[in-house]
């Protein structure tokens, strides 16, 4: 059944119960309006002298969230499609922002950036990713490779991990159980499985940090066939980090991860014994000098990826390497100017029938200018340097101007800016139809928009986007990697609505419109919006209500070649959470897809149907 106008509905009922709350009780607010916002600009500036509308997701959304993965919550997102993410556990099939492809939005994790050389598209798999050590995540939409480099094209994902706590020992517990079944097979059976534990502190100048977190999934078929047998999945990650300040003025860490990724899957439509082994191996370090004028910052991380595959075709293994290393200064001038200028060096490396590997070396600069007035520029450069292609420049220009009012501000923000995606290594020198001579893909992004902010009450956005992508990397009819001379355009708006009437109630809103021409627009939705309405019951205890519209789309079946239009579709949620020992324990219980909505949202795969979790929170 469709439900393409319920969104409307909805929101109409959510506010008619907005508007009778008159309690005033103390609370925690579910999202911080005012917040600080460091990714466009990697310095900590107020919202209103940023000129773009960064997402973030804070600490307290990340705990209120229970049970959620990594990619089902910015799936939630506004200008963000993850396919796969309302299906099987072990299911992701690209993260789609602004009309892009997996391999246009750039992972980053404690600024570095993550990605698999190995692999076709050389996107990160966001399946590696545990909630378990994350603080906060903050989201770029739009090109940012002036700062972040190749495939820093239609979004950065920015993830930054917890640091340890002031006391010298401090522990958390989580564990999560729930069902995991579709809309019409309701056996209720357990399925979901899901712990974490971590240990951290400091001892003076040292700090420390572990923590280790498990998920496992059964229940569910991974393809739709006639015996739909289940699937298994299960991930174990590990986290390790050390500190040591030796000054005032130096710190330096050490971390390293490691992280294992298993899941069964099927073959065409069909019941198969197919496993697929994912193995991540992380070791990197942060250091930074205050030097007085300014601050020098490094960080770098070496990640091995292992992959091993069964399928009906026989066994395939990859192996793939990384270093990433990242060296900049940043200095503030008379309160006003914010400068960076730095280095990245990135070595891929991916063994196929032989060892294959190139290096990228980018110097880079950005400069924010903060004025008095009102008016903000984040403007700068990057020289993209690479082993095979040569050179390669882009930059960008993003003024705004905020307009003071009574309680907040109004701003209006444009922006400019050119991104890149390197060729990977399986395009130029994979086993088959590598094409040594390609050339990186271009994009540009041009933007504009408006932000209303009301201190602690209301932020009201609207943007509008376009994007030009040349030299897309697709294949000619002998399936060789080429340069594709056609062009494709994406556009659309973006609405965003937080809003606080009273300090019980918080509500979240969003809206996307997307239009992508020059091909099918293959799982990119043209309308998506989400709403989440939070209340504070009392002081222990927490509702929270969603509801996410997906609308109509195309996707290609495999069997016939063809790509069929995909139905809209609607889910709620429920989350309870209450404090049985405030700061303590914890428990909470999450419903999904509350009305059982039968759904496709890949051709062939299947789709969770209404589904409830419940697990609890100990901290000590």
């Amino acid at each position: 059944m469709k439900k393409s106008n319920l969104w409307l509905s909805t929101a109409l009922l959510a506010a008619q119960g907005i508007v009778a709350q008159n309690q005033q009780q103390d609370s925690i607010q579910l999202q911080q309006l005012d917040e600080v916002i460091v990714s466009d600009s990697r310095f900590e500036l107020k919202r209103e002298n940023s000129g773009k509308t960064v997402i973030k997701i804070t600490a307290t959304e990340l705990d209120r969230s229970q049970g959620l993965t990594v990619a089902e919550l910015i799936n939630t997102k506004s200008g963000i499609e993850i396919a796969g993410t309302r299906g099987r556990d072990g299911s992701v099939f690209g993260v789609f922002a602004r009309g892009g492809r997996g391999r246009q939005a750039l992972v980053i994790i404690d600024g570095v950036r993550v990605s698999d050389p190995s692999s076709f598209s050389q996107e990160y798999d966001l399946r590696l990713l545990s909630t378990s050590n994350i603080e906060s995540i903050e989201i770029i939409k739009g090109a940012a490779s002036t700062l972040y480099g190749t495939n820093a094209a239609t979004a950065v994902i920015n993830i930054t991990t917890k640091k340890s706590e002031e006391k010298p020992i401090t522990a958390n517990f989580k564990t999560t159980l729930g069902t995991n079944q579709t809309a019409n097979d309701r056996n209720n059976n357990l399925g979901l499985i899901r712990n974490e534990v971590a240990v951290n502190g400091s001892l003076n100048k040292f700090s420390y940090g572990v923590d280790f977190s498990n998920r496992y999934a059964s229940g569910l078929s991974a393809a739709i066939t006639a015996e739909n047998e289940e699937d298994i999945t299960s991930q174990y990650a590990t986290n390790i980090r050390l500190a040591y300040r030796f000054s005032n003025s130096f710190n330096v860490a050490i971390y390293g991860n490691q992280t294992r990724f298993t899941t069964d899957f099927d073959q065409d439509r069909a019941e198969a014994p197919n496993t697929s082994r994912i193995e991540q191996e992380r070791l990197g370090i942060s250091a930074d000098l205050d030097y007085g004028s300014g601050s020098l910052f490094l960080n770098g991380a070496y990640t091995t990826y292992d992959s091993f595959n069964v399928s009906t075709f026989g066994e395939s293994t990859s192996e793939g390497e990384n270093l990433v290393l990242d060296l900049y200064n940043k200095m503030v001038l008379s309160d006003k100017w914010h400068t960076i200028l730095g280095v990245n060096y990135i070595k891929d490396k991916a063994v196929f029938s032989s060892e294959a590997d190139f290096t990228i070396l980018d110097p880079y600069f950005n400069v924010v200018y903060v004025s008095d007035t009102g008016f903000n520029l984040n403007t700068g450069a990057r020289l993209n340097t690479h082993s095979e292609y040569g050179n390669h420049f882009v930059y960008n220009v993003n003024p705004s101007y905020a307009f003071p009012t009574t309680d907040g501000y109004i701003k209006l923000l444009g922006s400019f800016a050119t991104s890149y995606i390197t060729p990977n290594l399986i395009q130029l020198f994979g086993d088959f139809g590598a094409n040594p001579d390609l050339e990186p893909e271009e994009n540009r992004t041009l933007e504009g928009g408006i932000e209303y902010y009301v201190n602690d009450k209301l932020r009201l956005s609207g943007l509008y986007f376009n994007r030009n992508e040349k030299n897309t990397i697709g294949f000619d009819q002998n399936f060789t990697s080429i340069n594709i001379a056609d062009e494709i355009d994406a556009s659309g708006v973006e609405i965003e609505a937080s809003w606080n009437p009273i300090k019980t109630i918080s509500v979240d809103a969003n809206y996307t419109f997307t239009e992508r021409k020059g091909d099918a627009a293959i799982r990119i939705p043209k309308h998506k919006a989400n709403l989440t309405v939070g209340y504070q019951l009392c002081k222990t205890t927490n509702l929270s209500f969603s509801y996410a519209y997906t609308g109509q789309r195309f996707d290609t079946d495999f069997f016939t070649f063809t790509n069929e239009s995909l139905e809209a579709f609607s889910l709620v949620g429920l989350y309870v959470e209450h404090e049985l020992i405030p700061e303590r324990l914890k428990v909470f219980i999450n419903g999904s897809n509350l009305l059982n909505e039968d759904f496709v949202e890949v051709i062939g795969f299947t789709t969770r149907g209404r589904n409830v979790s419940a697990g609890l929170n100990l901290k000590l």
